[in-house]
């Protein structure tokens, strides 16, 4: 898809392709830029989207930095409501909204993406940007680029921040509001959002300030419930009312008891940039960041007795002649206090000439992650009592590389070392009169572990003649595992993990041919190897001072991924049409783990091989019917099937989790005027399932997947060029659905902004 107007992109390939012939234009990745050119490796002939941040604040309401991918070809982001830090997982062609580890996410070159697990809680740390900073983003569908690792298996997304060429500054106020209409829930839930930044450039410096604060109240996430079938006959209890009937995913009766998570969160952001060019061709850069969240979460008892009041206390509880344990989990609130802090460094020759290099290093740190829950059942998130808190201080990780790009006749031969390390570190603490303030307390658990990956790569961009272009290239990766341990409240010290180590090879080929001044023909496929992060690895638990219900030798993910695209671009528009092909061996998810007769856990587990066939559509058109509309769309079909697996028979045959069948996104543009813009969108997805044997038909329930289709609109008026105003509806037609927790309903934002 693209969503930029088609003279924008035509320049923006001439810009791209500046070191080869003007012919050659169409050969290359068709990248959709106005203004300064992706980062990632557009001479490589494969699939790249992406949109400018001007294009977001016309088309887009935004105002987390993941709305930007809304609308691009096969892309789903598991944002939940407004300010998702923990859960908002990026979904690709042939990997779902569970599999966090199987994308990257980029920031001018920083890592963002969170490695030290795979699932819905290591989410991208998109909190490290805002909407009004992003100059552009792009993304690169598949492994086909060597200078990445295997998690670029689904997709690459790559942020570009603001640097200034002159004195710049903006200043922006948004606020939203959703009302919410679930079971019992029936409330409105609002928030707003206020950032400022500054720049400029003086000679040979240049620098970049950003601040934000985001105060959001989200709707429940969650919600208590029981089985009908759990419930005790003639088992006593206090007879209440409130609880509402309704059945799982899997089609069982149960009883709705009561709201949870319902998340007031307070984030604030900041961001300096600072650029120094030593040389016109030297430049030396540092970017600091820093993200604080304050998050609490509260439940709402349904429930009432005979006197109507909310039965929120620990007890045994009657419904419908059938008894109920209430346990402190079912209500239990909640309470995040997280201070992250990212540094990039890099030094950079871009002189466009023969060799050019980089050297470039990013540390990424959990200052301060304690989340406080309490351990008996309280009356609201304010009364204080015995609980336990997870300590995440010390979590991270830092990258480091060595580039080189080198450019004889006909050729771009791009190089690297690389040096990629996650630390995990986990300690929960029991605090016995305190859980709202405790620093530390009596250990509960703890668990840590290390992953390593050293990478060396190269990769040569041959032209060859005016019409065909080929891209060979290789990666070579030495992962290691070490330092995992495991220990409870037992242990005095931790039971440690067997250290591991592991090589592989990672070729990849691309190949484009122009087969007409309007058609390009491009195929790629590369192979791509995903390692288990730490936590996949080091997981299980203690029986008798031994560590069981783990498999430290899981094996890694190993994927061909293939493509082949048919492409067009004219005054009026673009087509891509797109086969794709991805085949996994030993993927890794979660899955029941029989450990004695009768007796079954989920942990990690390889499964023996997945294989995704579909076919993606991207369609731009401008001025359609009428000056100033332009359209732009996606469909993706992808028949994702589970063909293998030894450690769960009942699952061959399935859909692969949270991959559907159908997607599809639209956008409709109309700039009526200089003043006036307006947008609709919308954006479908068929029929998924959470479970590798698919035994969660019920996708319209809490815990269940669905299928959707939404709509948005956007209307901004700009006053003058410093004044600028927007309103605009996510979710238009109020629709409910689910990727295990309920997304946001119909959710109205304002916006109003100044720039210099």
């Amino acid at each position: 898809m693209r969503f930029q107007h088609h003279r924008l992109a035509l320049a923006a390939l001439a810009c791209l392709t500046a070191h080869v012939h003007a012919d050659d234009t169409h050969l290359e990745t068709v990248v959709i830029t106005g203004g300064r050119p992706t980062s990632l490796p557009a001479q490589i002939p494969t699939t790249i989207e992406g949109i400018t941040g001007a294009q977001v604040e016309d088309r887009i309401n935004a105002v987390d930095s993941e709305d930007a991918l809304k609308y691009l070809p096969s892309l789903n982001v598991r944002k939940r409501y407004t300010g998702d830090y923990d859960h908002a997982v990026l979904a690709s062609r042939a990997s779902g909204t569970g599999n966090s580890a199987r994308s990257l996410v980029y920031a001018d070159g920083i890592l963002l993406s969170n490695l030290l697990g795979n699932g819905a809680t290591y989410t991208p740390r998109w909190g490290l940007v805002t909407p009004e900073e992003i100059e552009r983003v792009d993304v690169l569908y598949g492994p086909f680029a060597a200078a990445y690792p295997g998690n670029s298996v689904g997709a690459v997304v790559d942020f570009q921040t603001r640097m200034p060429t002159k004195r710049e500054a903006h200043v922006k106020l948004s606020g939203h509001s959703q009302g919410f209409t679930l079971y019992r829930t029936d409330d409105r839930y609002d928030g707003w959002q206020g950032s400022a930044s500054l720049g400029d450039r003086s000679g040979a410096w240049s620098y970049w300030i950003d601040v934000s604060r985001l105060d959001s109240d989200a709707q429940p996430i969650g919600f208590a419930n029981k089985l009908l079938s759990a419930g005790v006959p003639g088992g006593g209890g206090i007879p209440v009312t409130g609880a509402v009937a309704g059945r799982n995913p899997s089609n069982r009766d149960w009883w709705l008891i009561g709201a949870t998570s319902q998340t007031h969160t307070v984030q604030d952001h900041a961001k300096f940039k600072l650029a120094w060019d030593i040389t016109p061709q030297l430049r030396a850069s540092y970017t600091f960041g820093w993200w604080r969240n304050e998050a609490k979460r509260v439940a709402d008892s349904y429930l009432r007795d005979a006197a109507g009041n909310p039965v929120t206390t620990a007890t045994r509880v009657n419904i419908d002649g059938r008894a109920y344990d209430i346990r402190a989990s079912d209500f239990a609130p909640s309470r995040g206090t997280l201070e992250h802090a990212m540094h990039g460094l890099s030094l950079k020759k871009h002189s466009r000439d023969t060799f050019d290099w980089e050297i470039a290093a990013s540390v990424y740190d959990y200052a301060r992650d304690l989340v406080r829950t309490p351990t008996v059942l309280v009356p609201d998130a304010d009364t204080n009592g015995a609980g336990q808190v997870t300590d995440m201080h010390g979590s991270g990780w830092n990258t480091l590389a060595l580039k080189g790009i080198w450019r004889p006749e006909d050729h771009t031969v791009e190089f690297g070392l690389q040096s990629d390390h996650a630390k995990l570190r986990t300690r929960v603490f029991g605090s016995a009169g305190d859980w709202l303030h405790a620093g530390d307390g009596r250990q509960v658990s703890v668990f840590n572990g290390n992953t390593w990956l050293e990478s060396l790569y190269a990769q040569d961009n041959w032209r060859i003649g005016d019409a065909w272009r080929a891209t060979v290239g290789a990666r070579f990766e030495r992962w290691r595992a070490y330092g995992g341990e495991l220990s409870n409240a037992v242990l005095a010290a931790p039971l440690g993990f067997p250290s591991r180590s592991e090589t592989a090879w990672s070729p990849k080929a691309a190949l484009s041919w122009r087969a007409s001044p309007d058609w390009t023909l491009k195929a790629s496929t590369g192979r791509a190897v995903r390692y288990p992060t730490a936590a996949e690895l080091f997981q299980g638990s203690i029986v008798d001072n031994a560590i069981v219900n783990s498999n430290p030798n899981l094996k890694a993910e190993k994927s061909w991924t293939s493509e082949l695209s048919a492409e067009t671009l004219n005054d009026k528009g673009s087509l891509r049409v797109t086969l794709f092909r991805e085949t996994t061996r030993d993927a890794l998810y979660s899955q029941p783990l029989l450990v004695s007769a009768g007796t079954t856990v989920n942990t990690v587990q390889n499964v023996g091989r997945i294989r995704t066939n579909g076919l993606e559509v991207s369609a731009q058109a401008d001025d359609v019917g009428v000056k100033g509309v332009d359209l732009t769309g996606s469909l993706t079909f992808a028949d994702s099937i589970i063909t293998e697996n030894a450690g769960f028979p009942g699952s061959v045959g399935k859909w692969q989790p949270r991959v559907p069948r159908w997607r599809a996104t639209m956008l409709a543009t109309w700039k009526a005027n200089d003043h006036w813009t307006a947008t609709l969108g919308g954006r479908y997805s068929g029929r998924q399932y959470g479970t590798l044997d698919n035994s969660d038909p019920n996708g319209d329930a809490y815990m269940g997947v669905s299928d959707y289709l939404v709509f948005d609109a956007r209307v901004r008026y700009r006053f003058d060029r410093h004044w600028s105003a927007a309103v605009g509806v996510d979710n238009l037609n109020d629709r409910t659905y689910w990727a295990f927790h309920p997304y946001t309903q119909r959710t109205v934002i304002g916006e109003i902004r100044w720039d210099l």
